[in-house]
């Protein structure tokens, strides 16, 4: 019998994907990258916008067409979202984001009775639900899901309905498996989750417990966190971060938008001052601090003036890269009943800020001209402690860390002879 996995969406999701697949390895599946000649194929899909759930469902009906006697299993943000909307699409098996983990008992009892399965699961009440990886195929960094929901309800996002409540992974089932990546040959592990900063709320551990605690193998190299909310930079994380060096000096912060009047809008939980003296802070701990971020541009009430504003807010902050969304008018959220900013004006807009992205970009990336950097070999390229990806001159082994300096940097492609 063989599986095949689909993912769309974020790192949380690509993980889960692994899991799943691992998951029916361990029963005897083989994986293949063959569409039609899958016996099972399972899709986990995204809802982050309007655009992403637009996706899944064609993803489901192209794949529906293109094998018609596969179990076909869906799963995920955007089916927690709409499942009445999607029933009818020619799944076999339709869940949300609770019970991944039991698909596999779910595919024997499709196969037994032929009869659509489709459950469900209260998100606001579930606890983590336990997942763990030997190998993601294909990758040299090893990413590991240590939590899960949001608790922030910020007014333009569905996730934590989707996704639920904040819960964690335990930290000795955490160290356990990021040991074990390690053993099997991984040297760089990212931390992710749906809110990873959060984790360990409600325990007695957090998030710079596990970094501490994982540090001590000596043959984890990096440690990398997929993403922090600037309100978890504590002091107790600050102070980690100055010291242990296996945390990568890349941090990606997201801002959403450097407007106090959008913030409070928003409903996140800084202003924009607080918000800038925490990335000062960050950048006097390390010299070669990357700091990267996410934006959403046009979200009601945003004027062109806030615009203007905001463009000269990310210049003075000094991001190396922003990762810009227009807003999604998400249905079941509070800003889907605001005023709402014209399409032809946010496309106008996320044009413009990925243009100054592309420019800051390129210009973190020239200040390394003529410098050596330590990279980890991945296929043709290598990543840099702080995120950036080097074309190498020549083929070196993957999973290597090999010396390279940076010769050229074209756009945002930065080019690296290999030293060592």
């Amino acid at each position: 019998m063989k599986i095949i996995t689909k993912t769309l969406g974020c790192k949380v999701n690509a993980y889960e994907s692994e899991s799943i697949e691992e998951d029916f390895i361990n029963h005897g599946y083989t994986v293949t990258d063959n569409i039609s000649d899958a016996d099972v194929i399972v899709i986990n899909t995204c809802t982050v916008t309007n655009q992403a759930d637009a996706k899944s469902r064609k993803y489901i009906r192209q794949i529906r067409r293109e094998n018609e006697k596969a179990c076909l299993v869906v799963c995920g943000c955007s089916s927690e979202h709409h499942k009445e909307k999607i029933k009818d699409l020619g799944m076999d098996i339709l869940i949300g984001n609770y019970g991944k983990m039991e698909i596999y008992n779910l595919v024997q009892e499709w196969l037994k009775n032929k009869e659509q399965i489709v459950k469900f699961t209260d998100m606001r009440s579930v606890k983590f639900e336990n997942m763990d990886i030997r190998k993601m195929q294909g990758k040299t960094r090893a990413f590991v899901k240590i939590q899960d929901g949001c608790n922030n309800f910020c007014t333009y996002c569905i996730i934590p309905f989707m996704r639920g409540n904040i819960r964690s992974k335990d930290i000795n089932e955490c160290i356990k498996e990021i040991n074990d990546l390690v053993a099997s040959g991984y040297q760089e592990v990212v931390l992710t989750g749906i809110h990873t900063g959060s984790y360990g709320d409600g325990e007695d551990y957090d998030l710079t417990d596990l970094i501490h605690e994982i540090s001590k193998n000596d043959k984890l190299k990096r440690i990398r966190i997929s993403s922090i909310e600037i309100t978890e930079l504590d002091d107790k994380f600050l102070n980690e971060f100055k010291n242990n060096r296996k945390i990568c000096s890349h941090l990606h912060v997201p801002v959403q938008c450097p407007n106090d009047k959008i913030l409070k809008i928003m409903n996140r939980k800084y202003t924009l001052d607080e918000y800038k003296e925490k990335i000062r802070v960050l950048r006097s701990l390390r010299d070669d601090l990357n700091i990267t971020t996410d934006l959403i541009v046009g979200f009601p009430g945003e004027t062109d003036k806030d615009f203007e504003s905001i463009m000269e807010e990310c210049k003075s902050i000094g991001f190396s890269k922003i990762h810009t969304f227009p807003y999604s008018m998400r249905e079941g959220t509070k800003a889907a009943t605001f005023e709402q900013v014209k399409d032809d004006v946010k496309k106008d807009r996320v044009d413009k800020m990925l243009r100054l992205s592309d420019i800051l970009e390129s210009k973190y990336y020239q200040s390394y001209i003529g410098k050596e950097l330590t990279v980890l070999v991945e296929k043709d390229v290598g990543l840099s402690d702080n995120y950036i990806k080097v074309i190498l001159d020549k083929e070196c082994q993957e999973n290597t860390f090999v010396n390279v300096k940076i010769c050229e940097v074209y756009g945002t492609k930065v080019k690296g002879i290999v030293i060592q």
